[in-house]
């Protein structure tokens, strides 16, 4: 595979610090050397690497962002970057990150005690333990709070019953962070795995993000230590606020697949020979590698714009949806658009742009969806809810 190079069209790197420009450097070579060459296999045989967690811990990617207990405290916009270089290589791979830092151990180090901080966060950032999260369920996503697992007080526990979907990681965590409703308030509780009740099942024959774990939790009268609360949870605030520091890195993250389809598309299209001449000469696809690089060059600066903005405490949530769903838009157009220069090549997983291109109609639903994060910045814009 040739090495990959990064569409910078307006010299952006020259907005990054010498440490954001290290960190991202770093895990694009770890993903260039060690995801790639298996990748393939994986996407084929719909398996997660669990091999390379050891790999992602030493580099400090879990829980990057978060201060204290082990975790390496980096800024806003390099968390980004490496999240976006993960998604370069795959979306399964930023997702594995993604839930792991900002779904699970960023509950955990907000919301948390003291005890469940040292306890967690230290072996999850060593790759030791793993996280998932479970809000959504099969018949409430854009409507969490429509949830019916239900928890109850049962004097030195709390009993769980119901089950959530399309969760990551599910099969292979150590530790859910599960959102019930505890007397109609929605709580957040630490469950373990091998807690008699708890089960997952997972979730097979997808056609996207076949190299990640997605899983079904099951929770039967499943009994759970009162101090597996997290105490700072009290309604939807909580899981919101999780889903807000995970739609962060989305943002950036997308970017990194586009910029990966891009670079093979022009790579393929000035090598692929039609007519005597390389198809790069050809005015309809220099126009499609050109509407690529314009849109990537504006999410760039999107990104490296909503990171400043996190970095100074000025962030608002309507600001992350707008940026989530701009890069994931944009990033499934240049897939379409680079299969379409790749022609029947495309189709193949000899190339990557349909791996991506799959793995892209998950992204652009999960975790909001493009409509929700429409009606989200709508709400910001006119002050009319459209959502209730």
């Amino acid at each position: 595979m040739s090495e990959f190079r990064a569409a910078d069209f307006y010299a952006i790197d020259d907005l990054f610090t010498d440490e954001e420009r290290m960190a991202r450097d770093t895990v694009r070579d770890w993903v260039s050397a060690e995801f790639m060459p298996v990748i393939e296999e994986h996407n084929r045989a719909a398996t997660f690497p669990a091999h390379l967690i050891p790999g992602l811990a030493e580099m400090g990617v879990l829980g990057a962002s978060l201060k204290g207990y082990d975790c390496a405290g980096m800024s806003p916009v390099a968390y980004g970057l490496i999240l976006q270089e993960l998604e370069r290589g795959d979306s399964g791979l930023r997702s594995f990150v993604s839930v792991q830092g900002s779904l699970c151990m960023y509950p955990i180090w907000a919301y948390g005690s003291e005890e469940q901080k040292q306890h967690w966060l230290p072996q999850m950032a060593s790759g030791k333990a793993i996280g998932c999260f479970g809000l959504t369920e099969a018949d409430y996503g854009s409507n969490p709070g429509g949830m019916v697992t239900r928890a109850v007080d049962d004097g030195d526990s709390y009993v769980l019953n119901g089950s959530k979907f399309w969760i990551t990681n599910g099969c292979i965590a150590d530790v859910a962070i599960v959102w019930a409703k505890l007397d109609g308030v929605v709580r957040g509780f630490l469950v373990e795995r091998g807690t008699p009740g708890y089960s997952t099942n997972t979730i097979k024959n997808k056609f996207s993000l076949r190299a990640s774990v997605t899983s079904e939790l099951v929770f039967a009268d499943c009994r759970i230590p009162k101090r597996n609360l997290l105490p700072e949870t009290t309604g939807l605030k909580g899981p919101l606020g999780c889903l807000n520091q995970a739609r962060f890195g989305i943002a950036f993250g997308a970017v990194g697949s586009a910029m990966a389809v891009y670079d093979e598309a022009l790579r393929y299209a000035q090598r692929r020979i039609q007519f005597d001449r390389p198809i790069a000469r050809f005015q309809l696809v220099q126009n499609k590698l050109v509407w690529m690089v314009n849109e990537i060059t504006k999410a760039q600066l999107l990104t490296w714009r909503l990171g400043r903005l996190k970095e100074s405490g000025r962030l608002h949530h309507s600001q992350v949806s707008l940026a989530k769903r701009n890069s994931c838009w944009m990033a499934l157009e240049c897939c379409r658009l680079a299969r379409d220069i790749l022609g029947a090549n495309g189709i193949t997983d000899e190339y990557q742009v349909m791996r991506h291109m799959c793995n892209l109609e998950s992204v652009i639903t999960y975790e909001g969806t493009h409509d929700i994060h429409a009606l989200i910045v709508g709400k910001e814009i006119t002050g009319e809810d459209a959502i209730v």
